[in-house]
């Protein structure tokens, strides 16, 4: 991601204070290790689950001929055919997002447990951030290739209907990827959302701070806030954009930012659009739509569709236009 970058950013007492977020080259200090060497198991994992998304491209014409020629057998078991390893690789991602919620839980515990503050724990344990950019970076390319491949819901649905039928005829469902019931209900939910990466990602966060009532939910927004505004401030200041080594980790700190956003609208009582709100959105924003537009446009929807409180009469006018 380049070399260590200074960034200038408020800390939770609003008074400024520099540190350095290194995105790329930060290692674990024996502290960390435990946690990073847990995390660093699943996100190793996180590149090969998106090649398989990407090169995901649905059994929709088996599907169609199957469907137009219902008493066809050879047809109805080329489209079973079809579809069955297919549902192995959406199983597969399912699994892996309970993996990275874990592994996000695990991140959480340790950058915002006492006595440090959030913008200390940033500080000192680099390696742990650069995990936490890592998973939300992943997630939100996962999102942006799922909301494009209509396939993943069709393919998903024909197997649930055929399976049934299958079942109801007493038909044994050969194959090892076959997905039972209860799995199958949560995985419906999982892929109906827009989002469903930064969904669980939302709801594992919102949890983490309904179980630990010990720790201030300070201690959980505050990291996020920070986060945000350090990716924005290497965003728009061009002494720090200028030290990127490739445009990469634009995209990388774009995509961090409006994750821990998204994250803190629905954690944070009055969410990131709020007057009150840490986060400084109107510059988040501008930031975003500086950008080429189709590189972005993606990220905008997340804004626009995954936030909690974006239609709050709390949130001003102003950042609502700049969201139409």
């Amino acid at each position: 991601m380049g070399n260590l970058i200074k960034v200038l950013t408020r800390d939770i007492d609003h008074n400024a204070a520099h540190f350095f977020l290194d995105f790329e080259n930060a290692q674990p200090t024996e502290p960390e290790k435990e946690i990073y060497n847990q995390v660093n198991v699943v996100l190793k994992d996180a590149e090969g689950i998106l090649e398989d998304l990407q090169s995901y491209r649905g059994a929709g014409h088996e599907i169609r001929e199957a469907i137009q020629h219902p008493t066809d057998e050879k047809l109805q078991e080329k489209a079973w055919g079809a579809v069955v390893p297919l549902v192995g690789k959406l199983k597969k991602f399912y699994e892996f997002s309970q993996r990275l919620e874990a592994a996000l839980r695990g991140l959480l515990g340790a950058l915002t447990s006492t006595p440090y503050s959030p913008t200390q724990h940033l500080e000192r344990e680099q390696a742990l951030a650069k995990q936490f950019a890592e998973i939300l970076h992943f997630t939100l390319r996962f999102d942006e290739l799922k909301m494009t491949n209509p396939a993943i819901q069709n393919d998903f649905s024909y197997y649930r209907r055929t399976l049934s039928r299958m079942r109801i005829n007493n038909v044994p469902a050969e194959g090892e990827n076959e997905v039972n019931n209860e799995l199958a209900n949560r995985m419906s939910l999982f892929y109906a959302e827009a989002t469903p990466m930064l969904k669980t990602l939302s709801d594992a966060t919102t949890k983490f701070v309904s179980e630990n009532k010990n720790l201030p939910i300070e201690n959980t927004t505050d990291c996020l806030s920070t986060m945000a505004s350090v990716c924005r401030v290497m965003l728009e200041t061009p002494e720090y954009r200028s030290r990127f080594t490739n445009e990469e980790t634009v995209s990388f700190c774009l995509r961090v930012m409006v994750g821990v956003i998204i994250l803190y609208d629905h954690v944070h009582p009055v969410g990131a659009f709020a007057k009150t709100s840490k986060i400084d959105m109107k510059g988040c924003i501008k930031v975003l739509k500086d950008q080429p537009p189709n590189s972005v446009e993606g990220l905008l929807n997340a804004l626009r569709y995954t936030t909690k409180h974006l239609n709050d009469e709390t949130t001003s006018k102003q950042i609502k236009s700049m969201l139409q």
